[in-house]
């Protein structure tokens, strides 16, 4: 798996295991939730202040959104559902 993809696994991973919706972290990271979107489908290729942000937003390190992990994802929140915020 590359880099992307394995950023973007990772940040969806920690995302929906923290219950938050994309709209959610990307408000508190200060980012676009198109641009969080991407990042989660492995199509953005994040500035190390982004994944710093991101990280810091998530309670994690930044070496936790860049390593690959054997965790599996997290089944999906239902649509419209929107947690911790």
């Amino acid at each position: 798996m590359d880099i992307e993809h394995i950023v973007g696994t990772n940040v969806r991973r920690i995302r929906l295991a923290r219950g938050l919706s994309q709209e959610r972290l990307a408000f508190d990271a200060e980012v676009d939730r198109s641009y969080l979107g991407a990042l989660e489908r492995g199509e953005q290729n994040p500035t190390v202040r982004i994944l710093a942000r991101i990280a810091e937003t998530l309670t994690c390190t930044v070496a936790d959104l860049v390593t690959e992990s054997d965790t599996p994802l997290p089944a999906n929140l239902p649509r419209g559902i929107r947690q911790k915020g």
